[in-house]
């Protein structure tokens, strides 16, 4: 075989490979290259910054999303725990009287608690965790409309403050990056981010290699949790204010982003940085069709066209793996 045809059959594989890796990311900048085409204003200083301020909510309750994911579990109630984290903390702050910073700590609390209530009733009640954390699905919103009594709630100047500016820097695009350091550091430079890799590819093999898998579970929902309460505030304070129905459906939005990032739902696979990717398309997708006047029911066809094409694309790369 000439070397010509080496070098060819080498620099496929590459390709391949980068495809493989990086699918989300081509079709992220083939999306932004369609829409730059179809719209000036997609392109726009204004339109850009109004993209990552709307993906700030997604993103950070999609990494929350990543760690139950890569550890082979699902989250249904990340969206309810959201928006019951931000009533909790307008709760604290207006009816409780306590301090704006208290107030805050005390919404990332609640959505910390649901999660590890979450992992308990997967790790030690035996609950699959898609049945589980529908329970919980139900049992937040409910808990958010009695506090509220169906009425929104004024959030205290430090939550307002999450969606306001830093400078010339939108605040939710601060958090965002910050929660993307903080979750890939997590995942990836940390006892418990590896055991959850272990955890998701083969529980039992990892309980036989002396990890604690019930422990694990309970620290992944855990953040799960956390993660959608900094997600539930975030969006309290774009609006300034806890609204009862705020996030439904967002659990949906994490779920897909991080598939479409490439992570495997059968667990074992799973980026952070690939769960951003996914939550730009996401919201890249749902702006453009903004601009193009594309109605809100389209819109959900086509997001869910778009579900249904990463989920078949996991699905096929399962099976090549295994075969």
């Amino acid at each position: 075989m000439s070397t010509a045809t080496l070098d060819a059959k080498r620099t496929s594989f590459d390709v391949k490979k980068f495809l493989a890796n990086n699918g989300a990311l081509v079709g992220l900048v083939v999306l932004c290259i369609a829409l730059f085409i179809a719209t000036p204003d997609f392109l726009t200083g204004r339109n850009l910054l109004n993209i990552g301020i709307q993906v700030s909510t997604v993103a950070v309750l999609a990494f929350g999303m990543t760690f139950v994911i890569v550890a082979g579990g699902i989250d249904l109630s990340v969206g309810s725990v959201a928006a019951l984290s931000a009533m909790v903390s307008g709760w604290f702050f207006v009816n409780a009287g306590l301090p704006g910073w208290l107030a805050l700590l005390g919404g990332l609390t609640a959505g910390l608690l649901a999660g590890v209530v979450n992992g308990l009733a997967s790790a030690y009640g035996k609950l699959p965790s898609f049945i589980a954390t529908l329970a919980m699905l139900s049992i937040a919103r409910g808990l958010t409309l009695v506090i509220s009594d169906g009425r929104p709630i004024k959030t205290s100047p430090e939550v307002s403050f999450l969606g306001g500016n830093l400078g010339p820097v939108p605040m939710p695009i601060v958090i965002l990056l910050v929660s993307a350091l903080v979750a890939s550091f997590l995942l990836n430079r940390t006892v418990v981010g590896r055991s959850m890799y272990a955890v998701g590819g083969n529980a039992e093999a990892a309980r036989l290699s002396g990890l604690p898998v019930k422990r694990i579970i309970v620290i992944v929902f855990g953040l799960a949790g956390l993660f959608a309460a900094l997600a539930g505030l975030l969006l309290a304070g774009r609006l300034d204010s806890a609204q009862p129905q705020a996030a439904t459906g967002y659990e949906l939005d994490a779920i897909a982003a991080v598939v479409i990032g490439g992570a495997s739902l059968a667990g074992g696979l799973g980026r952070i940085s690939g769960t951003f990717v996914g939550a730009l398309v996401l919201v890249v997708i749902r702006n453009g069709l903004n601009l193009l006047n594309v109605t809100s029911f389209w819109q959900q066809v086509v997001i869910g066209v778009v579900i249904a094409l990463a989920v078949g694309i996991d699905v096929l790369r399962r099976k090549n793996r295994s075969s």
